[in-house]
């Protein structure tokens, strides 16, 4: 890679713009707008909340939850040999790029869901998935690139800060269209959401090329001549994985992370979901306060980066941990619009803390000697995508028998639980 001159305002503020660009796939699809007409389109008076998904019947929340879950799981299990591939060949924005590709153009098919075209539509949703979790983890392993350790928390929160406002712009763009769909002479009450599926894919690509023309690419490693790809993609992959063993700091940080983000990345992946199952509120209403989470979202990313300078980064991810159990509490017994709420506010000021401090946490336990930095940060890619495996699958499970939702949000509680007793761990090697 060449020579990168670290704290460059411009480029992190190209850097920070894939975060722009790719949180509108996770506000629409993942938050919002999917989710909404996804479980009205396929709630039937026939069948109810059963649909038929290659000839097994299956509650329909279930079955997103485990086509996201099979998504994830594979992507977990793939990406550090990516990553390591990506290292070893000198190719990491090319693969940033394909993925970011993959997940845009699953994005834009979903344009054509509709009840008869779950099957298909559930593989597009996958794919988005896929395309995103790639896109992110490549992004993320550019953080100890473009900037010095005293900087990560602030360049982390940056990202997500850019993030959010992105995501919000389109998610204004795509509110309109659902609520005001008479004013555009609208008559196919589907069309605006399928419309909103196509532009987030749009937006998705389009804002892309902002990172894509400014962040470096790779070099590639030195290799013996006539050496295997695959012995180099598997010499990549063993000397970081030998390397990571060895840092006690990351040792303890993984395993607390993991737990906590079963939590945190489940609550926001089911939140629309559960607000329509337990209250009934409707589209309106539910768009309106995950576009509320998100705008709150960005003053608690730059508010928990600086408290963090003040007090550490572990001890203020141990608060917000404490606070995400009272959130998972408060569901369960969840009554009023109300309560929404003001559970909503408190998922907006921990979302943005948590997700960006956990970034610039991790990114700071790494040597700063290290160059490979895309195969390091897969480990903690995989780390939070593992969790949202065991966290979806959990959820849908305990749906899937129960037929209570509520349980399920009482049931992540126990995992933000260990999380914040696995952070004691991780205090006496904090660096951050």
């Amino acid at each position: 890679m060449a020579t990168v001159e670290k704290n460059n305002k411009k480029l992190i503020r190209a850097w920070s713009m894939y975060d722009w660009a790719n949180s509108a796939y996770n506000l629409v699809i993942t938050s919002t707008i999917f989710p909404v007409y996804y479980t009205t389109i396929t709630h039937t008076e026939a069948h109810g909340d059963t649909v038929t998904f290659f000839g097994i019947e299956v509650v329909n929340t279930a079955l997103s939850n485990f086509a996201l879950a099979f998504a994830y799981l594979f992507m977990a299990l793939s990406l550090p040999f990516i990553t390591s591939y990506a290292d070893a060949t000198g190719r990491k924005k090319m693969l940033m790029k394909l993925f970011t590709y993959i997940g845009g153009a699953a994005c834009m098919g979903l344009y054509f869901f509709k009840l008869e075209t779950l099957e298909m539509s559930i593989i597009f949703f996958a794919l988005a998935a896929m395309g995103y979790i790639g896109g992110v983890a490549f992004n993320n392993s550019y953080l100890p690139v473009i900037a010095t350790v005293d900087q990560q928390d602030s360049v982390s929160a940056q990202g997500f800060a850019y993030g959010y406002v992105g995501c919000v712009l389109l998610q204004i763009i795509c509110f309109v269209f659902v609520l005001k769909p008479e004013w555009f002479g609208i008559t196919d009450l589907s069309f605006p959401a399928r419309l909103s599926f196509f532009l987030v894919g749009l937006w998705w690509v389009s804002f892309a090329q902002i990172p894509f023309r400014a962040l470096p690419g790779n070099q590639a490693v030195a290799v013996e001549k006539g050496q295997p790809m695959l012995t180099k993609v598997r010499e990549e992959f063993e000397k970081v994985w030998h390397r990571i063993k060895e840092i006690q700091g990351i040792k303890r940080f993984l395993p607390a992370y993991f737990f906590y983000a079963i939590g945190v990345q489940t609550v926001m992946i089911v939140a629309a979901a559960f607000g329509e199952k337990v209250l009934h509120l409707g589209a309106p209403k539910l768009i309106g306060t995950i576009l509320l989470i998100q705008l709150v979202a960005i003053a608690g990313a730059y508010i928990m980066s600086a408290l963090a300078k003040k007090v550490g980064n572990i001890l203020i991810l141990m608060f917000v941990v404490l606070v995400w159990i009272a959130i998972c509490i408060g569901a369960y017994y969840l009554q009023s619009e109300i309560q929404f709420y003001i559970i909503a506010v408190l998922v907006g000021v921990v979302m943005g803390g948590i997700q960006s401090l956990s970034r610039s946490t991790y990114s700071k336990l790494l040597p700063q000697d290290i160059e490979d930095t895309t195969a390091f940060f897969s480990f903690y890619d995989v780390t939070e995508k593992l969790a949202i495996v065991v966290g979806l699958f959990s959820f849908a499970l305990i749906e899937q028998i129960t037929h209570n939702i509520r349980y399920s949000a009482l049931f992540l509680s126990l995992f933000f639980v260990i999380g914040f007793l696995l952070l004691f761990r991780v205090l006496k090697f904090n660096k951050a």
